[in-house]
C-alpha cells in the first residue's frame, strides 16, 4: 500500500492528524493496533483551547449536538476548591467542555470514513525503516483463525501517535528520557448496586469527589446514568503489579475502604492502571518520522492535560507537514514543530508534577499548608487567571509568533460571521479589518483574504494574518512587511 503518510495510532492525536492532512488533500492512512476502540472512559472533557481548536475546524458544533446538555464546571489545579474560569481570556469556552474523548474519537473516525480515508484496525506495526525518499511501515494481524496476515505500508513520511508505550518510538530506538512512576493507581468504569451517602451522585467541581480512609485515596464521580468513574490507590504505594489485570476485588476493598461496606459494586465496565511517570523525548523529529501526542511526552494524567496537548499537537503539525509534501513550505518550517511543541510539553510536565505533590493524598502536614496558601493564591485574580490560562491551554505564546486568534464577531460582504467560521478549510487568513484590499501573492490556494468589519478590541490592528492553528502570524502594528510575513510562514 502507498500513500503520502502513514499515521501510526487511532487517538484523538493521529486522527486529527489525518483529519488535518486530509483537508490539505494529502493523502493518508492510519493503523490502529486496537481492533476496536476502549470502551473505557478516558478524558471526560475537552480544555478550553481544545474546544476553540475543534471550533476552527467546524467539530466542535455537531459533537455537542449529539450529547446530552450538562451543567459546566469550572477546571481544577491539582484538586484544589477553587473552579477555574477562563472568562477573563476571552473566550467562549470559559469552562471545560463536556466532550468525552470517545466521542471525538468517533466523531473523527466517522469523518475519514466519509472521505474515504483507511483506519486499518487491528494492524500491529512491526517494523519501520527510513530512506532518503519515504519510511515503510510493517504490520501484522490476525486472520481471524489460527495464523496472520502481514503487510507493509509505503509513505513519504510517518507520524508516531501510537501513546505512551509507542511501538514506533521502541522500533526506531528513539530515547524517552524522562522520570520512572513512583506510584500505580486505578481507573475504573462501574456500577453501584447500592451507596452510602458518602457517594455524589450530582455532578459537581472535581474538588468535591477526593476522599482519603483507611489507607485509600479515592475520586469517585457519575459519568452516567447509573455509572461511575473511579481513581483510586493505596496511600502505602502497596499493591498488584502494575502490569497485573485489575480484578473486581481490588475495585471491592476500595469503595468499602472509603465509602463504607453498603457501597455494593454492581458491574465493573472497564478498568486500568496508570501512573506518574514523567517522560519526553528528545526530538520531535526523527529524518522522516515524527512524534505527537503521548508517543512524544507523557505524565500524570491530572487536569484533562493529555488530550489538550495531542489535538494541538496534531494541528500545529498538520499544516507544516503538509506544505513540505505539497513543496510550498519554506525551509524550516517542518522543524518549527520541534521547536514550537517541546517547551510546551515541557511545560505540563512540571506544572503536572507539582500538581501530584499539592493533591497530597497521603494527607502530609506540610503539604496540606502549601495547599491552603495555593488555594488562597488561586483567588487572587490575577494568579487565577495565569492558572486557568495555563490549564486550559489558552495563554500558549509561540517565540516569535503572536497569541491565539480570539474569536471575533465580524461582518464581512456576506454578513455576520464568528471569525473561527472562516477557518473551517485549514488555510491561513488575511483579515483586512480596515476597509483595504491586500494581496496574498500567489499563495491563494494556502492564504484566504476576508474583508470585514468588528467592534471588538483588536489592539489598534488593522489587519491579521493568522496560522492555520489559529496563532496571529501578523498585523499591521508589528512594523514587518506583510509579504515578509507570508513568506516566512506560507512560502
Amino acid at each position: 500500500m502507498q500513500t503520502e503518510v502513514i499515521v501510526v495510532g487511532a487517538g484523538p492525536t493521529g486522527l486529527m492528524l489525518a483529519h488535518e492532512l486530509t483537508l490539505a488533500g494529502i493523502p493518508v492512512v492510519v493503523t490502529e493496533k486496537l481492533l476496536a476502540r476502549s470502551t473505557q472512559s478516558r478524558a471526560g472533557s475537552l480544555q478550553p483551547r481544545t474546544a476553540e481548536v475543534l471550533d476552527l475546524r467546524g467539530l466542535l458544533e455537531p459533537l455537542l449536538a449529539e450529547l446530552p446538555a450538562g451543567e459546566s464546571s469550572g477546571g481544577h489545579f491539582a484538586g484544589l476548591p477553587v473552579e477555574l474560569d477562563c472568562t477573563p481570556w476571552r473566550t467562549r469556552y470559559p469552562h471545560p467542555v463536556g466532550v468525552p474523548q470517545a466521542a471525538l474519537e468517533a466523531h473523527l473516525e466517522g469523518l475519514l470514513a466519509e472521505r474515504g480515508v483507511p483506519v486499518l484496525r487491528g494492524r500491529e506495526v512491526t517494523a519501520v525503516a527510513q530512506d532518503a525518499d519515504g519510511v515503510t511501515a510493517e504490520w501484522r494481524a490476525e486472520d481471524g483463525g489460527s495464523g496472520e496476515i502481514r503487510g507493509e505500508i509505503r509513505g513519504r513520511y510517518l507520524v508516531a501517535c501510537d501513546g505512551g508505550h509507542s511501538t514506533v518510538r521502541r522500533l526506531l530506538g528513539v530515547a524517552f528520557p524522562g522520570r520512572e512512576r513512583r506510584m500505580s493507581a486505578v481507573a475504573a468504569d462501574l456500577t453501584l448496586v447500592s451507596r452510602s451517602d458518602k457517594v455524589r451522585t450530582e455532578p459537581g467541581h472535581f474538588s468535591e469527589y477526593a476522599r482519603s480512609a483507611n489507607g485509600f485515596h479515592t475520586i469517585l464521580h457519575p459519568i452516567g446514568p447509573d455509572l461511575y468513574r473511579m481513581l483510586f490507590g493505596k496511600l502505602s504505594g502497596d499493591g498488584p503489579d502494575h502490569a497485573s489485570p485489575v480484578s473486581a476485588d481490588e475495585v471491592r476493598e476500595a469503595l468499602h475502604a472509603v465509602y463504607g461496606p453498603e457501597t455494593v459494586l454492581g458491574e465493573l465496565r472497564a478498568a486500568s492502571r496508570f501512573g506518574d511517570a514523567v517522560r519526553q523525548v528528545e526530538r520531535y523529529r526523527e529524518g522522516r518520522v515524527l512524534f505527537a501526542g503521548d508517543a512524544a511526552h507523557i505524565h500524570m494524567p491530572i487536569g484533562g492535560q493529555g488530550v489538550n496537548l495531542g489535538v494541538q499537537d496534531a494541528v500545529n503539525l498538520g499544516w507544516k507537514l503538509a506544505g513540505t509534501i505539497d513543496g510550498w513550505a519554506p525551509a524550516g518550517l517542518l522543524d518549527s514543530y520541534h521547536e514550537e511543541r517541546y517547551p510546551v510539553a515541557a511545560r505540563v510536565l512540571r506544572h503536572t508534577r507539582a500538581q501530584g505533590v499539592i493533591m497530597n493524598p497521603g494527607r502530609d502536614e506540610e503539604i496540606a499548608t502549601v495547599r491552603e496558601i495555593v488555594t488562597d493564591l488561586l483567588r487572587l485574580p490575577d494568579a487565577h487567571r495565569y492558572v486557568s490560562g495555563m490549564m486550559s491551554g489558552l495563554d500558549l505564546h509561540y517565540p516569535g509568533v503572536g497569541p491565539r486568534l480570539i474569536d471575533l464577531e465580524l461582518t464581512t460582504e456576506d454578513g455576520p460571521v464568528r471569525a473561527s467560521s472562516l477557518m473551517r478549510s485549514g488555510r491561513g487568513l488575511l483579515l483586512s479589518l480596515d476597509g483595504r484590499r491586500r494581496s496574498v501573492g500567489d499563495r491563494a490556494d494556502r492564504v484566504e483574504h476576508v474583508l470585514a468589519k468588528t467592534e471588538e478590541d483588536v489592539d489598534g490592528a488593522g489587519a491579521l494574518l493568522i496560522r492555520p492553528d489559529g496563532y496571529l502570524a501578523w498585523t499591521d502594528t508589528d512594523g514587518t512587511p506583510l509579504d515578509t510575513a507570508l513568506a516566512r510562514w506560507f512560502g
